[in-house]
C-alpha cells in the first residue's frame, strides 16, 4: 500500500480522492488533492469522507465541501494556479523509469498539479504507466534499443523532455537514477535533475570514494583496503594483515552481485577473480576491494534529505537486515531492535557525512552494525524502494519533498526542520 502522507509546508497537509476513472491517453488525469489545511501536521486519511468533516473546522469544511463537487477541469485548475510547486514555474516533470516508481511518481505529481511525461520502450507499450501520465511517448523506434536498453538511452529520453516542454526529469530508482553523466546531461539541457547534485553522485556513487568521505569525516568504516585493488597479491597483503573472514566487494556494485565472502585462504584466489568477473559482467567495471566481513551483523539505512543550502535532515532509519544473497527482502520503520545510544549514533553520522557534500534531495546512507559499533557503507543517492515504510511512519510524502526541493525550496520555506520529524508505529515491506 502506498503511503497517504501529508503535504510537509507550515504544518499543513492534504486530502486527495483514492479512485481516478480511467481516461484516454493525452488526457488530464484527473488525480487531485485539495486545499492544503492545518491540521496539526498530521496527515488525513485518503479514505477522509463527508462525516469526518465535522472534526475539521466549519471554514475547512466548507471548502472541501464545495472541491469535493468541483469538475475534474476546474479542480484542476485550481490546482495548478495554487500550486507551491507550479510557482516556482515549474509544471512538467518527465519520469524517466517504467512500473510501479514511474506511477508512484505521477500520483504525487498530480496531487501538487504537475503535468506528467511518461516513456516506454516498445515492448512496453501497453503497460500502465504509459496511460497513467498526462503524455506518453516510445522512446525510440522499435528494434533501436532493447527492452531494457531503451531506458538507458541518455540523448533520446533528453530529447523527449525537451520536445514536449518540461522542466524535470526524476530518474526514480535503478535504470538511470546514480549515472552522474546522465544528471549532467539533464542539467546542460535546462532541465531540473530531481536527484543529487553530479558530483555528489560521483562522489557517493562509487563505494571505495563514499569509504574516502566517511573517512574525511570521521565517519566510521569497517576496516578495508585504502583503495580499489587489481591485483590478487594486494588481497594477500590485506588478509595477512586482517585475517578472515573478508568480503570483497565490487566497488561499483549493488544488490548483492560482484561479492564474495572469503572465510580462509585457501579461497582467496579463486573468490577475487569470481568477483572481477562478475563485477565487470554487471556493472562493466571489475574494479574490487576488500572489508572485513561483519558475521550475522544488522543492516540499518538512514533516509536522509538535503535541500542543497545547508540543510540535512534525517527521517528516521529503517532495519533491512533479512536478505538473500545480499538482496533486501523485508524491511521495517523505525528499527525494532536498535537502543537509544546506538540509534542516535547512527543517525549523527549519517547526517555528518551528507552535511560533508553538501547532500541535496533524498538519500539513503547504510549501516552495519555488530556488538562492536557501527560503521558506514555507502550512501543511495536516490529514492530507494523501500521510502513507503519511511514514509508512513512518519507521514511525510518524500515524492513531493523531493519536487520541491527541485523546484527550488529548502527546508525552511517548507517549515521542516529535525524537531518536527516524529516517528508514529510502525511499518514493514515485503519484497
Amino acid at each position: 500500500t502506498m503511503s497517504d502522507d501529508g503535504y510537509p509546508s507550515d504544518g499543513i497537509t492534504s486530502i486527495s480522492t483514492s479512485a481516478a476513472p480511467k481516461h484516454q491517453h493525452g488526457e488530464e488525469t484527473p488525480s487531485m488533492n485539495f486545499d492544503y489545511l492545518k491540521y496539526n501536521f498530521k496527515p488525513l486519511s485518503r479514505q477522509a469522507s463527508h462525516e469526518n468533516l465535522a472534526s475539521l473546522s466549519s471554514a475547512n469544511a466548507e471548502i472541501l465541501e464545495r472541491r469535493f463537487h468541483m469538475p475534474n477541469e476546474e479542480g484542476l485548475q485550481h490546482l495548478r494556479n495554487t500550486s507551491p510547486v507550479v510557482s516556482k514555474k515549474f509544471h512538467k516533470v518527465l519520469i524517466a523509469n517504467r512500473g510501479e516508481i514511474a506511477m508512484r511518481i505521477m500520483r504525487t505529481a498530480h496531487e501538487l498539479g504537475l503535468k506528467t511525461v511518461a516513456i516506454y520502450a516498445y515492448e512496453d507499450r501497453l503497460s500502465m504507466h504509459r496511460y497513467k501520465a498526462d503524455e506518453s511517448f516510445q522512446i525510440a523506434p522499435e528494434g533501436k534499443h532493447t527492452p531494457v536498453g531503451a531506458y538507458l538511452a541518455q540523448d533520446d529520453i533528453i530529447d523527449i523532455a525537451i520536445r514536449r516542454n518540461c522542466d524535470a526529469v526524476h530518474p526514480g530508482y535503478g535504470f538511470l537514477s546514480e549515472n552522474a553523466d546522465f544528471a549532467r546531461k539533464v542539467e546542460a539541457a535546462g532541465l531540473k535533475w530531481v536527484g543529487p547534485k553530479p558530483e555528489t553522485i560521483v562522489a557517493l556513487g562509487d563505494k571505495v570514494k563514499a569509504r574516502a568521505v566517511a573517512t574525511e569525516c570521521a565517519g566510521p568504516v569497517v576496516p578495508g583496503t585504502d583503495g580499489p585493488i587489481d591485483k590478487l597479491s594486494d588481497a594477500h597483503t590485506f588478509c595477512n594483515e586482517h585475517g578472515f573472514p573478508v568480503i570483497i566487494k565490487a566497488a561499483m556494485g549493488g544488490g548483492g552481485r560482484g561479492m564474495r565472502v572469503v572465510r580462509s585462504a585457501d579461497e582467496l584466489d579463486s573468490a577475487f577473480e569470481r568477483a572481477r568477473s562478475e563485477a565487470l559482467s554487471a556493472f562493466g567495471d571489475g574494479t574490487v576491494f576488500i572489508e572485513r566481513f561483519l558475521d550475522r551483523p544488522k543492516h540499518i539505512e538512514v533516509q536522509l534529505l538535503g535541500d542543497g543550502q545547508g540543510n540535512i535532515i534525517h527521517l528516521f532509519e529503517r532495519d533491512c537486515s533479512v536478505q538473500r544473497r545480499h538482496q533486501k527482502v523485508v524491511e521495517i520503520a523505525p528499527a525494532p531492535t536498535l537502543d537509544k545510544a546506538m540509534r542516535d549514533a547512527i543517525l549523527a553520522d549519517a547526517v555528518k557525512i551528507a552535511e560533508h557534500v553538501n547532500y541535496r534531495n533524498a538519500g539513503t546512507a547504510e549501516f552495519l552494525v555488530d556488538s562492536r559499533g557501527h560503521y558506514f557503507i555507502e550512501i543511495n543517492p536516490r529514492i530507494q524502494v523501500e521510502h513507503t515504510v519511511t514514509e508512513e511512519v512518519t507521514g511525510l510524502d518524500l515524492i513531493s519533498l523531493q519536487l520541491h526541493i527541485a523546484a527550488g525550496w529548502s527546508l525552511p520555506d517548507l517549515h521542516i526542520n529535525q524537531d518536527r520529524i516524529q516517528l508514529r508505529g510502525f511499518a514493514i515491506q515485503c519484497r
